[in-house]
């Protein structure tokens, strides 16, 4: 399967880079595919090492002003003229997606990728890693935004939060089996 990871390309601590880690080698001992922002630094880095230490490919989508921090030893790497184009390639490229720890640029991902599905412009399953109670606040606002009613469809038909990556990637596996 080729799951496409919206994260961050920042440096952060040990609670959140060793479950992205553990993560990342779930994917790679399971013959998946990642499917990233292609950035050679951060938690980007941490999870593509992971998968291909653990035997998956890497197919990266940068942007061509991150170009220069694109990883050199991805199996494929695009890039692509601005971050709209980056996140069509991305989504086209998957067939799953799992959102994890992020600012701004992965928030914008997340919520254009479920506005997407919302629409009914793509059916792929789609998951909120929340690690450490991250999105837990995030997912406080999408409960609230369907119980005044500003989601056509439920939540739950949207994203599905998982507490870590065992509970993500058996979650993607069902419903890849179900598709």
């Amino acid at each position: 399967m080729n799951i496409c990871v919206f994260l961050s390309a920042a440096d952060l601590d040990d609670r959140y880079t060793v479950p992205a880690r553990e993560f990342a080698e779930l994917l790679g001992r399971g013959g998946h595919t990642l499917v990233w922002g292609g950035s050679e630094s951060g938690l980007m880095k941490v999870v593509a090492d992971g998968v291909q230490s653990a035997g998956g490919r890497l197919v990266g989508v940068s942007v061509d002003f991150l170009a220069a921090k694109a990883r050199k030893n991805a199996d494929e790497m695009v890039i692509a003229r601005d971050l709209a184009e980056r996140k069509a390639l991305l989504l086209e490229k998957a067939d799953a997606v799992v959102i994890m720890v992020g600012g701004t640029g992965t928030l914008d991902e997340a919520t254009e990728i479920l506005e997407l599905k919302k629409h009914g412009k793509h059916t792929k399953p789609v998951v909120l890693l929340n690690t450490a109670g991250f999105y837990d606040g995030l997912r406080q606002q999408f409960q609230r935004m369907e119980d005044e009613g500003f989601l056509p469809v439920p939540l739950t038909d949207l994203v599905f939060f998982a507490k870590d990556g065992v509970g993500a990637l058996a979650y993607l596996e069902e419903s890849a089996g179900h598709r």
